[in-house]
């Protein structure tokens, strides 16, 4: 009995034996018949960089649309109580009208394959997305510079803020979304796709848009509160400035830190590529941002006699629209000094547009965006680490005034074109009880008494 058991648990043995040896040869000769090769590995080091450039230009796209709500929070902190749910809303819209408006045209206009020289004439609705068989990265690139074009827009509504009409604000952001910051950014960037960027032909450094983004949206802004006319009660009858401040100065703060944070997703991720050029933009954009505000809160204090609080916030901001347009172009060092500069231009600007042009910016979006923006786009050129020269610097001036003659005059016939059909601004008594009410009904604060 013994010796059959032996000879069973034999049999046995030498079963799963021959069983491990067959798979273990088969696996060996799998292996041997898909042998490695240099061609293999290099179309596995490269769909592995493939997937990583997807994923970074994601996740950029993410923290650029999370400026969004720093934007909101910037803008309701530094505006009253009153006109809190107004903002948000406009906010809201801003990226909802401005994915659509873009995905339909302006999209094609700014990056389309097609183009007459000054526009894209193709890839209108996505159409060059042959669905899930083709490439995928027009995809991925479409998100990432939608969020941009919804940055553009939003920059517009802290300038015209809490005396704006809500249908007028709808019509507005999407023609800039849909046409004025996509033709623009044609001429600046569009060569990526058609090769008919003029400016970019030209040498023109823009790498995240300084310019492109920041300054489109400051001189609609611009162009907007002009027609507009300030606030009620924001001058007296001799001309005085009077403060109106601010319901919620720690969420205004609240939304630099989040716009800080964007703008790392906003200047490394438009890279577009997971590669080690990223550390630099990384530090060149902190860099810039925190010699801004520094900056700012330093000339504040010499002439304010205390060191204010929306001043170096603005700083910050300041600093980074500076760095964005030669993030990938100037050294650390010289990212200091464009934010240094960046601060103290934005406190100068402010008090020059609101003192002596009497022009209401309630959230100082025209210093920060335009004046900053420009700043920044000529100091791309002046700070290139590749040298720079005069050449260069007339490139980049033409850059900015060809920024400044498009947007600012195409928004001035915009908003004109809108105050005479449907009207630009409330009526004073809605202006006065608030356009929470006014326009949407409610109140942000429904446990706080309002004051006017």
């Amino acid at each position: 009995m013994k010796g059959k058991r032996k000879i069973f648990v034999f049999l046995v043995s030498m079963l799963f034996l021959g069983l491990f040896v067959f798979a273990a040869s088969s696996g060996f000769a799998a292996q041997e018949a898909k042998a490695p090769t240099v061609e293999s590995n290099q179309k596995a080091i490269e769909l592995v960089q493939t997937h990583a450039n997807y994923l970074w230009t994601l996740v950029a796209a993410a923290l650029v649309f999370f400026m969004q709500a720093g934007f909101a929070m910037v803008e309701a902190g530094f505006t009253r109580a009153k006109n809190a749910i107004n903002i948000m809303m406009k906010n809201m819209m801003d990226f909802s009208i401005g994915s659509l408006i873009f995905w339909a045209i302006g999209f094609g206009l700014m990056f389309g394959a097609t183009s007459n020289g000054f526009f894209g004439t193709s890839d209108f609705f996505l159409s060059s997305w042959k669905g899930p068989d083709g490439d995928q990265w027009i995809l991925a690139f479409w998100m990432f510079q939608v969020v941009f074009a919804g940055t553009a827009a939003t920059i517009v509504s802290g300038a015209m803020a809490e005396r704006t009409k809500f249908v007028a604000y709808l019509c507005y952001s999407a023609f800039i979304c849909g046409i004025i910051y996509p033709v623009f950014g044609s001429w600046a960037w569009g060569s990526l796709f058609h090769g008919n960027g003029w400016l970019e032909k030209l040498g023109f450094i823009d790498f995240a848009g300084s310019t492109v983004v920041h300054s489109v949206g400051a001189w609609c802004a611009l162009a907007g509160a002009i027609i507009l006319g300030p606030r009620t009660g924001k001058y007296g009858p001799k001309g005085e400035v009077r403060a109106i401040p601010g319901h919620n100065i720690p969420l205004a703060a609240l939304g630099v830190f989040i716009l800080w944070l964007g703008w790392f997703g906003f200047n490394p991720g438009s890279t577009t590529t997971a590669d080690t050029s990223i550390a630099m933009i990384f530090v060149n954009t902190n860099q810039a941002a925190a010699a801004g505000a520094l900056s700012a809160m330093i000339v504040s204090w010499i002439l304010f006699k205390k060191p204010e609080i929306g001043m170096t916030l603005n700083g910050a901001l300041a600093g980074l629209v500076a760095i964005t347009a030669g993030c990938a172009n100037v050294s650390p060092g010289s990212s200091i000094v464009i934010g240094l500069i960046a601060g103290v231009l934005v406190v100068l600007a402010v008090l020059f547009i609101d003192h002596k042009l009497k022009i209401d910016d309630p959230v100082g979006a025209v210093s920060v965006h335009g004046v900053c923006g420009a700043w920044g786009t000529l100091a791309a050129g002046l700070f290139n680490m590749g040298g720079t020269s005069m050449q260069i610097i007339t490139t980049q001036l033409i850059g900015i005034g060809a920024c400044f003659a498009w947007a600012f005059g195409t928004a001035l016939v915009l908003f004109k074109g809108i105050d005479l059909i449907v009207g630009l601004r409330v009526s004073p008594e809605e202006e006065l009880e608030g356009l929470d009410i006014a326009e949407h009904g409610g109140h942000a604060y429904n446990d706080f008494q309002v004051i006017n």
